[in-house]
Formats: structure tokens, sequence, C-alpha cells
């Protein structure tokens, strides 16, 4: 079976990281793949994106280990989801943890459509008033949280949204697994980012999904796409992701220190390993 939950050696010691925490602004954790944890000052919890599953093989080949189980999460928020993505709406990742928490669900109608699809409220005994479908443009509250939902481009997605995430001690962008988009500009004219996290890897030959047949692929944006879109977003720092998960497109983040060298953004970039922290 594909995607299935992957079992993990870790312990509990991330999640009891984020529970611990008690930071000044606010503190991002990166869970591998495009996953993040984000605390403020005042406790709220978000996930964006997490995925604890072992990919397609021999298709997807996780790369990284699976940093915690999803009953270790003892409490959140809310979950936030980008596009439909299986390493982006998981159920066997997210489902337990809105169950045991508790949390609100925001995603896509898209994304939505595979939570249908797969009887979340059924298998996991989530409640469906957890479920919020957002589209562009729309703004919601979540604790000391202010989320806005904005356009991305992600052209192998059917309806992938970015959100930028406003806090009185800074701002965080999180783009999915999106490329440059012409939005860009006009979010930086909207929003002072502080922090923002674009996908990032390598193309290379992956059997195709049909066929098995080895095919070239590219789904992340590469070394220059990706401080393209930082350059537009006016980035105070970037945190490259998702260039750490799958075998044949994993890439060198320290490598965009070069291609970002000469341009205005990202002033700096925030390069980091599964469970590491970095604060606003």
């Amino acid at each position: 079976m594909s995607h299935e939950l992957g079992e993990s050696d870790w312990g509990d010691w991330l999640p009891a990281a984020v529970a611990d925490a008690d930071p000044d602004t606010v503190a991002i954790w990166y869970l591998g793949c495009n996953g993040v944890v984000l605390k403020g000052s005042g406790g709220t919890t978000l996930l964006i994106d997490p995925y604890l599953g072992t990919g397609d093989p021999p298709r997807t080949i996780r790369m990284i280990p699976v940093p915690f189980a999803p009953s270790d999460v003892e409490a959140a928020d809310a979950v936030l989801a980008t596009h439909e993505h299986s390493d982006h709406v998981h159920g066997p990742t997210q489902a337990p943890i809105l169950a045991s928490t508790g949390a609100d669900y925001y995603a896509p109608d898209a994304s939505m459509a595979v939570v249908e699809r797969e009887m979340w409220t059924d298998e996991w005994g989530v409640v469906a008033d957890q479920f919020v479908t957002v589209a562009e443009n729309d703004r919601f509250d979540i604790g000391e949280f202010t989320i806005h939902v904005v356009p991305v481009n992600d052209p192998d997605a059917d309806h992938p949204v970015g959100y930028v995430i406003d806090h009185p001690t800074g701002t965080v962008f999180h783009g999915g697994d999106t490329r440059h988009a012409d939005s860009f500009p006009d979010i930086a004219d909207r929003f002072d980012i502080d922090l923002g996290v674009l996908a990032f890897g390598s193309a290379g030959r992956i059997p195709d999904k049909e066929t098995g047949k080895p095919t070239r692929t590219r789904w992340y944006a590469d070394e220059n796409g990706v401080i393209r879109a930082a350059e537009a977003l006016e980035l105070d720092r970037l945190l490259p992701s998702h260039w750490d998960m799958w075998k044949g497109l994993t890439a060198d983040p320290t490598v965009l220190h070069h291609h970002a060298r000469s341009f205005d953004y990202p002033e700096r970039l925030a390069i980091v390993e599964l469970g590491d922290r970095v604060d606003l």
C-alpha cells in the first residue's frame, strides 16, 4: 500500500520540544519534506503539511527518518494543507492529530476532496466541524495568528494555495510546492515577510505512475527558480524545504548561497535539517 504511515525511532522528543517551548516571537520547526510547526509567544501551535508517510516505493522513496508518531502530538490549534498531494494531505498522519487534539483543518477544495474520499470522519473519528475549506484571498484568525490565503503556482497540483501567517512579532510565508508566481510581487507589496518556506529540489528520473518507466521529473523549483521566487516575495530569510525527501530529487541547499549572492532578496538563508528550530 502506498504512503503508509512510517515508524519513527526518534521517540517523542520533537513534539515534546514544541510543547515545552516558550518562544519570545514565533518558533518554527522543520519536519522534513514540506512540513513545519509554528508556535507563537502566546502558545498557539500550527502544523503545515506534516507528513509521516513512507512514500510510494519504488516510485517515491523517503530519504529521511520519520521524526515522530501522530500520537506524540498532544496539543495543536490547527493543521493547514497547501494542496492535495499525498505528502501534503495524508490521512494516517494528519487525521489522528486532528482527532486527538481537536485542532481544525484548513485546506483548499481539492485537498478536502481527498479527506472525503479517504473518509477521515469514519476512519479516524474526526468531527466534520473541524474541516474548513479555504480559497485565495480568505483571511481568518487562529489564536494569536492571522492567516491570509494567497495564490501560488504549482503546475502539478489541482488547487494549490499558500499561506501568509501574520503574528505581532513577524510574518511567515509557506508556499507549499510553489514555483515562482505572478502573484508574488503583489504579496511582497502587501506583507513584510520575515521568513519564507519554499520547496527546492533537483530534477531526476522517477518511475512513471502508469507505466513504471523512469521519466525525467521536476516537481520543485531548482536553484535559480527558488531564488527568483524569494526575490519576488522580498523575503528577509529563505528556508528551503523538500530538498531532503525523495530519492532522485534531493538537492544541496547550501549551494543557494551562490545563487542568492547578487540579489537584494533573500537577505539571508535559513538552512535547516529535519528537527531543527529557527525563530523570528
